[in-house]
């Protein structure tokens, strides 16, 4: 069984979630977060987002990653601070040899609920209905499993068109 992590980045708190993916069914394996503490310095606070990812890599040995691309906001400072949280996520599983894939927000909600303006409580509901028996506390957790699903939808599609394009070319 391929297993997919997916992760929803966040300076403060970062998603993830693993998800098993057998032909077409999918799994869930684990989801949680990554908690950092706001009063520390922000170095400290990427070594721990860091080190509970290469932990989590290390227990899960997921095949390939997806995250989440930043989207700007109007404060420059805390697009700055995500963009820090973003790069120790790519970072981390790129260093353990594992292949990071990236989405849009609305690429993930498209994927999962059907529209990219689906509000995050329609994004929880669909994890719930793709994922049977997935427990999650948080809504960071949730996005992470909706990133890991949609990874595994558009890397399905992907590996049918690169099968058609072989077959195209012989």
């Amino acid at each position: 069984m391929l297993r997919l992590l997916g992760l929803d980045p966040g300076l403060g708190v970062t998603g993830w979630g693993i998800i098993g993916v057998a032909g077409s069914r999918l799994s869930p394996i684990a989801c949680g977060v990554i908690a950092t503490d706001a009063r520390a310095p922000v170095p400290e606070r990427l070594r721990t987002l860091h080190e509970g990812l290469a932990r989590l890599l290390a227990e899960h040995t997921p095949s390939e990653a997806a995250i989440e691309e930043t989207f700007v906001n109007r404060n420059g400072a805390a697009t700055l601070k995500l963009g820090y949280a973003r790069g120790v996520a790519l970072l981390a599983p790129a260093l353990a040899g594992i292949l990071v894939a990236e989405y849009a927000a609305r690429t993930v909600k498209q994927a999962v609920v059907g529209t990219g303006t689906a509000t995050k409580e329609q994004v929880a509901m669909m994890v719930r209905r793709l994922l049977p028996g997935a427990r999650f506390e948080r809504a960071d957790a949730a996005d992470a499993l909706a990133i890991a699903i949609c990874h595994a939808h558009h890397r399905a599609s992907r590996r049918l068109w690169e099968q058609a394009a072989k077959r195209r070319r012989a």
